[in-house]
């Protein structure tokens, strides 16, 4: 696997290059001037929108604007706004959240603009089954420039869609089994395979009922589970209501400056903050990437753009309201710099372990204290060393991985090993409980009440990660239905659900890996669908002022009276 994992940071290191990075970016502040801070009209007239307002059932499509933005927020709203998060702020420290709201804030112009040309190139021809994305745009797009450019235009879609099925089975489908797996076996000793099996029997009998079942259960559960998610958040920030003020001022200048070691947070430089902070809020936002289109090219609508600026709430809803209290929730605590669970009195030996490798003697594992548990089998931890230079941490400090097993007589710790030219000596004797991902909030859910964490973070978690593997699975069956027609849509089903078994076998076991497995995905969409929005968005601009003028005028006003809630979350007012 360490072979695999380096193969994996390697295309990482290319596909978020600053370059690429500052490009994202880039696209996000061109679209903001270029709709005159689109922004505002998304918490506007977005929120009109998908009230009902508009909705026509004799329009083209299969979904209501509801539904279609809880389709595209189940795939957004998910594991990525709880381990994701956690995730960046394990390894960007504090300046990572700071980023992740300027993504946040930009991502909503690109969303606006990616979902605005999927539904100017939508194909409804089928109207319970209509076509959208990326490939669609750039397939038909190329056309418009010269008869000749529309097998380009194929080949760049089929390009694409490569691309989307490998961010639909990692990021979209892996990333958010195993993080299931892993908080529900650390908390309730379920073994995470199981936990695999059960997902994929769940999301396999949803997505076998096409986009209009994914619609109707989407519609229900992501109001649902965002509303239980930040109402406990809110409980935890109340709580720690005097910590707020100084956090909001760390994020901010640790966005700018290094953060510095303390406790199980080793360090962080402003640049390394700036590319955490951009990967996982993409991850979680997917500003860009070209998946939401696909969703939202399911709505009822005659107007392209009104769809656009209801996806623009995207970005507000999962970054900068969902993110921000998760955010929040672990920084308020103190989990993400927690001290050592326990030191050892006399601190295992380094030891080389191969041509400039390091590892730790195995040797038993001190008692824990009172309160703490016990060991468990299978416990990841790690220890802080100082050896060779840290550019990400601004230091010399690095962690070693260990996984706590029993020998038949006694619980020791198996080290992993570090890579350097300098041979490292302990920073200090503490032991670290590694907790990854989703399994991090949950412990600073947990460190104000305890069971908090283990009841309300593993259910959001189990219903985060079935509304966004419900979603991407759809995704991914558009990429299958581009490349092959239907003919490959059950046996690409059925490989979708067999994957979400195999990332809970365990291949996965430390953040980092886990980070260049879901970077890979989102990446590469991103490389993708960029220069799609960048050569074709002047028809999205065009098309997104001729509605707001229109809309001042008067002329697309709303129809008739906003339909009963239950009506629009059902989607029985576009029937």
């Amino acid at each position: 696997m360490d072979g695999f994992n380096d193969f994996l940071g390697a295309i990482n290191d290319v596909l978020w290059h600053d370059t690429v990075l500052f490009a994202i970016l880039g696209t996000g502040i061109l679209f903001t001037f270029w709709t005159t801070f689109s922004q505002w009209r998304a918490l506007t007239h977005g929120w009109a929108v998908i009230r009902g307002r508009y909705d026509d059932p004799n329009d083209p499509g299969a979904i209501n604007h509801f539904q279609a933005l809880s389709a595209a927020l189940s795939a957004t709203v998910g594991l990525g706004n709880i381990g994701g998060v956690a995730l960046a702020i394990a390894l960007g420290g504090p300046g990572a959240v700071f980023w992740m709201w300027v993504v946040g804030f930009f991502g909503m112009s690109i969303k606006l603009t990616e979902v605005t040309l999927s539904m100017l190139y939508r194909n409804t021809d089928d109207p319970d089954d209509p076509h959208g994305g990326p490939m669609w745009v750039i397939k038909k797009g190329m056309r418009r420039f010269g008869p000749n450019l529309g097998t380009l235009g194929t080949v760049i879609g089929g390009i694409f869609c490569v691309t989307l099925l490998i961010s639909a089975t990692t990021g979209g489908n892996m990333f958010q089994a195993w993080n299931v797996g892993q908080i529900t076996e650390t908390y309730f000793g379920i073994p995470s395979v199981a936990c695999g099996i059960i997902l994929a029997v769940v999301v396999g009998s949803v997505i076998l009922g096409g986009i209009k079942r994914i619609g109707a259960v989407a519609g229900r559960l992501v109001p649902f589970m965002c509303a239980l998610y930040l109402l406990a958040g809110s409980y935890v920030l109340i709580v720690n209501a005097q910590e707020l003020p100084g956090l909001l001022v760390l994020i901010v200048q640790s966005a700018f400056a290094p953060t510095e070691a303390a406790g199980a947070f080793i360090g962080g430089t402003a640049a390394y903050a700036f590319l955490i902070g951009m990967k996982r809020a993409l991850f979680s936002n997917e500003a860009g990437q070209g998946s939401a289109p696909i969703a939202h090219s399911a709505v009822k609508t005659r107007e392209p753009v009104r769809e656009g600026i209801v996806a623009g709430l995207e970005p507000f809803i999962d970054t900068l309201v969902v993110c921000t209290f998760t955010a929040l929730v672990i920084l308020s605590t103190g989990i993400w710099n927690r001290p050592a669970e326990v030191n050892y009195v006399q601190p295992p030996n380094v030891m080389q372990a191969g041509e400039s490798a390091w590892t730790l003697e195995t040797i038993e594992v001190p008692a824990l204290p009172r309160g703490a548990g016990e060991w468990n089998a299978g416990q990841n931890v790690f220890m802080i060393v100082t050896a060779h230079e840290n550019r990400n941490a601004a230091n010399n400090l690095h962690r070693i991985e260990g996984r706590v097993v029993d020998d038949g007589e006694r619980f020791v710790i198996q080290w992993g090993s570090l890579r350097g030219p300098v041979e490292p000596t302990l920073h200090d004797p503490g032991i670290y409980f590694s907790y990854v991902g989703a399994t991090l909030t949950a412990k600073a859910f947990d460190s104000v009440q305890e069971g908090l964490g283990m009841w309300l973070v593993t259910m959001a978690a189990w219903l985060f990660a079935i509304s966004t593997m419900i979603s991407w699975a759809y995704y991914g069956e558009q990429g299958i239905v581009y490349l092959f027609g239907k003919r490959g849509v059950m046996p690409y089903k059925l490989i979708y659900c067999a994957l979400i078994i195999v990332a809970t076998l365990g291949f996965i076991q430390t953040d980092t890996e886990l980070d260049n497995l879901t970077g890979v995905g989102t990446g590469v969409m991103l490389i993708a669908n960029l220069p799609i929005m960048l050569l074709l968005g002047y028809q999205a601009m065009r098309a997104y002022h001729n509605y707001i003028d229109r809309l001042k005028k008067g002329e697309v006003g709303p129809g008739h009276p906003a339909p009963s809630i239950e009506d629009v979350i059902s989607g029985r007012d576009v029937r």
